[in-house]
């Protein structure tokens, strides 16, 4: 019994407990929300989906917590990762490849597993790990300045962006991955004017295929719909005049749990995915604004956590894997909260720990755990 308490106490004594407190807060709020925005169904399936995905999670918080990346990286871990980012994107064009509501090829159903995959959410922390190597690498043993090592850079982005878009056309997803790049590219010292070159070029190729009717029409009209919500209000701006109509209605102290209008209707013409993309909305109208701000509270709490680590990283590699998941973490979050404001165009993003989703749940600690061992490998103060 004594070496259980001390296996215990070791585990613990690896492990951030100020982050792991902050996942755990934010996914019980989910877990009661998620409950909320499903009574309709007359169903605990999903609730248990996520509670289940959340135990999971926190499992696999802790063994990461113990995992050193830098190890796995020097022995050619890169490699596998890479090979396994590819692989896992090209199941969705075998038979295990699954259609969304959307009709984007996005998820994969695996035999006797009771709930589907979705291959971005872990290929996103794969490729955050593999850019690390990438850019620290590069700082090592070339420059992050010349024409060669920015594309080598750019090429890792285009492979998994473009692969991953070409075979699934979920734009939301391939946007995460590109902030991602963005975020760490910039901490890591490449030259602005080569963000302000991408910006530019990436303009330009939008109006472009705008122009020569490229874009798939829904997506076309997600971007009219934003400025101007007249719109198709019956239909392509349904989703977010409903959103807009359920946040109004919480106004500061909201409706109260399980007594929202919009949340509880069984009716059809309700908000639709308020478990899902929209779980904000249902939020803000049960537990009004004092809700939603304590939601966006927590979740800005865990992402300081993360920038905080980050800053204090034994290393490059494992700073810049802090600032990877920071990146994904604050696109998800504003994407998310812009969408169900009605400010950003409808691109899929859920709302991190607290919308439903047991491979984001899952994948999301075991993004958490990779920063808390690098918390535990931190300098000391006297060192840095």
């Amino acid at each position: 019994m004594q070496r259980v308490r001390e296996f215990m106490r070791d585990i613990l004594r690896q492990t951030d407990l100020v982050l792991l407190a902050l996942c755990c807060t934010a996914t019980a709020y989910g877990i009661l929300m998620i409950y909320s925005a499903t009574r309709y169904m007359d169903t605990m399936r999903l609730v248990l989906v996520q509670t289940v995905g959340a135990l999971i999670g926190v499992v696999l918080f802790f063994v990461f917590s113990m995992i050193d990346i830098g190890e796995v990286m020097r022995k050619k871990g890169w490699l596998w990762l890479t090979v396994f980012s590819i692989g896992f994107i090209l199941l969705l064009k075998t038979p295990l490849g699954r259609a969304g509501d959307t009709g984007n090829l996005a998820w994969l159903k695996f035999p006797l597993l009771p709930v589907m995959v979705q291959p971005s959410e872990v290929v996103k922390l794969t490729f955050i790990v593999v850019l690390a190597w990438q850019l620290v690498w590069l700082q090592e043993n070339r420059t992050l300045k010349k024409i060669p090592d920015v594309l080598f850079l750019g090429a890792h982005l285009m492979v998994i962006f473009g692969l991953y878009y070409a075979i699934s056309s979920d734009m939301g997803s391939g946007l995460v991955f590109v902030f991602i790049f963005i975020c760490m590219c910039f901490v890591a010292g490449v030259a602005a004017r080569w963000f302000i070159g991408g910006g530019i070029a990436a303009v330009l190729a939008f109006y472009i295929l705008w122009e020569e009717d490229m874009i798939k029409p829904y997506m076309k009209d997600r971007f009219i719909v934003v400025f101007d919500h007249s719109y198709q209000p019956l239909n392509v701006g349904w989703h977010q005049t409903r959103s807009l109509m359920t946040l109004g209605g919480g106004k500061l102290t909201g409706m109260g749990l399980f007594n929202g209008v919009q949340t509880q209707s069984k009716d059809s013409s309700s908000l639709p995915n308020r478990h899902t993309d929209f779980i904000f909305s249902a939020i803000g109208e049960e537990l009004g604004m004092v809700g939603c701000i304590l939601a966006l509270a927590i979740l800005a709490a865990i992402i300081l956590r993360c920038i905080y680590v980050a800053r204090n990283a034994q290393n490059k590699l494992d700073g810049y894997i802090c600032v990877g998941v920071v990146g994904m973490l604050l696109f998800q979050v504003l994407a998310n909260v812009g969408m169900c404001l009605f400010v950003m165009p409808v691109i899929g993003l859920t709302l991190p720990f607290f919308s439903y989703g047991g491979t984001s749940i899952v994948t999301l600690f075991v993004a958490m755990g990779v920063v808390s061992g690098v918390q535990k490998r931190s300098r000391p103060e006297w060192l840095r």
